[in-house]
């Protein structure tokens, strides 16, 4: 989607009779909608700039100008565009436009800059990746592009920031962005209109601006190869025994969606370990190599960023990251709009989406209309939050609605936990969610430990990170998570002093599951649900404990920072018992997932003295129920006192 388009002639005219700003806002609000008058001003401080760099008489007057162009299947829009022709090729001059008059280099990470911005500062993108990346964007996904050999050639103009010497924003830290897309700033014009010149000598011939708008969403070739490649050297997503089976099965009604137009819903029901992820992740890189349109999407970041930076390998990261969608992504999409979505831990679904919980209808309705083939994997025991409404039922209500074909399945073979079903059912008991027959089968081969010192089991697990980087720290989320600390590990959020323990939340900014130092970091439920690793670590708050011989639960013990249970004190006053039934269910929820994060082993931490002693007798009990050998008999007796 376009905003407005014109040659130069006409957009100079525009800009000079003081008719653009109007025709843009009357665009604006036809095409999208309201407007702000910030960015009204913004659009005329700018594009008054643009207009004396187009004025140059080198510039041929029919070369075509865009501006506000919609990426397609994303949100951003790139700022101004000028097509034309270099006497051999056809080539569109993608410009990022800045108002900023001042810039910090932030060290330490690549592409990223801090300037003031909405009344604060903030760490935002170079703008040379951001121009980069937005014609890497256009370039992988725009079938015009590719197959007219349409060239991008992106730079920045910061019109108002005028360069001092040894200036961060041409720091050589940004070197290998700047050779991509240079960055021009005030006093530049003539470098600007140079840049343009050398690809746009001719005008416009053959309706780029209109080719970009109007190109189908593929996945460009080079694209398909690099994930395909990537997904058969990774030995995490190999598919087994039923994983294999549902694949194929996805894959091949997916295909035929395509072809027959008849809309799909699949639903795969699986618990912690059982591969749905595995599933997910396979089915979109052999979709994308089958040139659909396909997006893995999930309401949590963690597992995107996660799996994504797993997929990238020396892919750039643009190249990847448009691939994986928030699960708000898809208020405003059209019927069928994308060939398949895959919904990865559906069950935390929302109903409305949006910063204030304000847009759209319901996630999951939203999900199965923009789609003509949509797969839900789902874990209805894992909901861990007040607004997680995924369900299999609300699925197939609104499969029904749509008058779409409904496909169920259910993973049972357990992938995580040592391959041992027997310790999740012992977890429910342990947790009281539910009663099991062998309630004190834990399974022979899941490692268990109960701690009395948060000290030694972090120490623990640093040492068992060390061998290949799948260990981590846990916590429920009991501690406050302050903005002003969430960039500084040396900020401590989770401290028991009656231990002199002390450790700082993830960084808000980290891929921290699989980051090399976040060793030294603890999770909680919103950055490691979706995820495994081989051991974790659980610290249990003070929202759980152990009194009478049951396992109760206080949802007052939760971080104010904590919008798991937001709006819970409101029904309590209202309807107390229906509240607190519901925030014990999100509660223990919450503590199943974590102690289940771990494939080969779960070690925990209680706050409270009684819940710690709790486990470490229903641990003693499970050690004595199972049939050990003489070697192991001796090595749990060798142990005990860590148990």
């Amino acid at each position: 989607m376009i905003i407005y388009e014109a040659s130069k002639t006409e957009f100079i005219s525009d800009v000079t009779n003081e008719l653009l700003v109007e025709r843009l806002y009357e665009s604006y609000q036809q095409k999208i909608g309201r407007t702000s008058k910030s960015e009204i001003n913004s659009w005329e401080n700018s594009l008054h700039r643009m207009s004396n760099v187009m004025q140059d008489d080198d510039i041929p007057d029919d070369t075509a100008v865009a501006i506000e162009f919609k990426i397609p299947n994303t949100s951003k829009r790139v700022d101004f565009l000028i097509a034309g022709h270099d006497g051999k090729q056809d080539h569109v001059v993608v410009v990022e436009l800045k108002q900023w008059s001042e810039v910090e280099k932030v060290t330490g990470k690549d592409a990223l800059v801090s300037t003031y911005l909405g009344g604060g500062k903030r760490t935002v993108t170079h703008p040379s990746y951001q121009a980069w990346s937005y014609a890497a964007l256009i370039e992988d996904f725009n079938q015009n592009v590719q197959d007219q050999h349409i060239l991008l050639n992106p730079c920045a103009y910061l019109h108002n920031y005028r360069q001092t010497e040894s200036d961060p924003l041409t720091d050589p830290h940004y070197a290998d962005h700047i050779a991509k897309a240079p960055v021009f700033t005030k006093g530049e014009i003539q470098k600007l209109r140079d840049f343009i010149k050398k690809y746009v000598r001719f005008g416009d011939r053959n309706g780029l601006i209109y080719q970009i708008e109007h190109g189908k969403i593929r996945p460009s070739k080079s694209l398909q190869d690099s994930l395909a490649k990537m997904l058969k050297s990774n030995q995490e997503f190999v598919l087994i025994d039923e994983q294999k089976v549902f694949y194929e099965e996805a894959l091949s009604l997916a295909l035929d969606s395509i072809q027959t137009g008849q809309k799909r819903v699949m639903v795969i029901e699986g618990g912690p370990g059982t591969g749905k992820s595995v599933m997910a992740v396979n089915l979109l890189v052999n979709l994308i190599n089958e040139e659909l349109t396909a997006l893995y999407v999930s309401k949590n970041s963690a597992p995107r960023n996660v799996y994504a930076s797993k997929l990238k390998g020396t892919m750039k990261k643009t190249q990847i990251d448009n691939l994986f969608k928030g699960s708000g992504s898809f208020t405003e999409s059209e019927k069928d709009e994308f060939d398949v979505l895959i919904i990865d831990e559906a069950h935390r679904l929302n109903e409305k989406s949006g910063l204030f919980a304000n847009l759209g209808e319901n996630q999951v309705k939203e999900a199965i209309h923009a789609s003509k083939f949509t797969i839900f994997f789902i874990d209805e025991n894992q909901k861990v939050t007040l607004k997680d409404i995924g369900s299999i039922d609300l699925i197939k209500q609104f499969t029904a609605d749509m008058n779409a074909e409904l496909i169920e399945g259910k993973l049972t073979s357990q992938f995580r936990c040592d391959g041992s079903d027997a310790y999740i059912a012992w977890l429910d008991d342990v947790l009281q969610i539910r009663d099991i027959a062998n309630a004190n089968d834990r399974g022979v081969d899941y490692d268990f430990r109960v701690y009395d010192d948060p000290n030694q089991m972090l120490a623990d697990i640093e040492e068992l990170n060390k061998k290949n980087n799948k260990s981590r720290m846990l916590a429920g989320y009991c501690w406050e998570w302050p903005k002003n600390g969430r960039n500084n590990t040396l900020h401590k959020d989770i401290e028991i002093p009656e231990h002199n323990f002390k450790i700082s939340w993830n960084l808000s900014d980290s891929i921290w599951a699989i980051e090399q130092d976040s060793v030294a970091e603890a999770g909680c439920i919103h950055t490691s649900q979706g995820l495994e690793f081989d051991y974790v670590g659980v610290i249990i708050g003070p929202d759980i404990s152990f009194k009478d011989g049951e396992v109760i639960t206080d949802f007052t013990k939760r971080a104010k920072t904590d919008q798991s249970l937001k709006g819970i004190k409101t029904m309590a006053k209202e309807d107390p018992e229906k509240a607190q039934a519901l925030a014990d269910q999100i509660i223990r929820n919450t503590y199943r997932t974590l102690m289940t994060r771990g494939q080969k082993g779960c070690f925990v931490y209680c706050t409270d003295p009684e819940l710690n002693d709790y486990f470490r007798e229903r641990l003693n009990k499970s050690v004595d129920y199972e049939d050990l050998s003489p070697g192991k008999a001796s090595l749990a007796a060798e142990n005990k006192d860590e148990y």
